[in-house]
């Protein structure tokens, strides 16, 4: 990510993947090993986007950054690219990766991503086949009827807009999707994947939203505008937040929930600025 001639190297070979490694779409993860690491200094005093062979480019004092692969950091609009380079600006006297989660996504899209499409695509719909949302309580009635209250419109958004018809189970019992609705997540997926130029972005976005939600039709309403990223958010959270009422807050888990919204909402605003025409 550093410029070309600047010494401080540091950020970039946190970041950068072994030799032969796809790099992984997991940015809670990284963000811990970066914390641990000694952080660099700022080496710029502007960050900004300019438009450059064919893209949205980061600039840092005018020269174009790099990602751990040495590619260009560049996004597929400006509205992206200015999300990119408003996070730079905020870093202070170190630069922290901890607090650049729109960075570490853009990296993913554009040195692992992009090279692997359809395996990304198709790691996202196969949370379609076992979602949270279709795992209900058995035994809790207050719960299920949480469950229900945010869940069952999930359900019909699946069944109206993606045409897929899901079967609920009830506690750990597995439920073996209908083929046709697991084909049905996978096509929406690689929809949204499908433009050249964003695809990769949108997928990695997608990517992240799924796995911390631990759903992709959570993670295809807010795609499609059906929720928000706060009401998918809370959805995800349905079970834990019922617990938390029958036993107490747990405020290591809240601050560990607080730190993975960052990352959704960063993944939430990557995919919406992407698309933007």
């Amino acid at each position: 990510m550093n410029q070309d001639d600047k010494p401080n190297k540091t950020i970039r070979d946190d970041l950068a993947p072994t030799p032969g490694e796809i790099i992984p779409i997991d940015p809670v993860a990284m963000a811990r090993r970066d914390l641990r690491k000694t952080l660099p200094k700022r080496f710029y005093k502007e960050a900004t986007a300019e438009a450059r062979d064919g893209a949205f480019a980061l600039l840092l004092d005018g020269r174009p950054a790099k990602t751990p692969a040495r590619n260009a950091l560049a996004l597929p609009t400006l509205a992206a690219a200015q999300e990119l380079a408003a996070e730079w600006a905020r870093q202070e006297e170190f630069i922290d990766p901890g607090s650049m989660p729109l960075t570490r996504i853009a990296n993913s899209a554009i040195d692992g991503v992009a090279r692997e499409m359809a395996a990304t695509a198709a790691n996202v719909a196969k949370y379609g086949a076992s979602d949270l949302i279709c795992y209900r309580a058995g035994e809790t009635e207050d719960l299920a009827r949480a469950q229900a209250a945010s869940w069952d419109k999930v359900l019909d958004f699946a069944r109206d807009n993606l045409g897929a018809r899901l079967i609920c189970a009830e506690g750990i019992n597995f439920a073996e999707q209908p083929e046709p609705a697991r084909r049905a997540i996978l096509e929406a997926v690689e929809k949204i994947a499908g433009d050249e130029a964003s695809g990769p972005f949108a997928l990695a976005a997608l990517h992240v939203m799924t796995t911390l939600t631990g759903s992709a039709l959570l993670a295809l309403a807010v795609a499609h505008g059906a929720l928000t990223p706060e009401e998918a958010w809370t959805a995800a959270h349905v079970d834990e937040d019922f617990q938390m009422k029958v036993w107490g807050v747990d405020e290591q888990a809240m601050a560990r929930r607080e730190r993975r919204w960052a990352e959704m909402e960063a993944a939430a605003r990557l995919l919406e600025t992407v698309r933007r025409t």
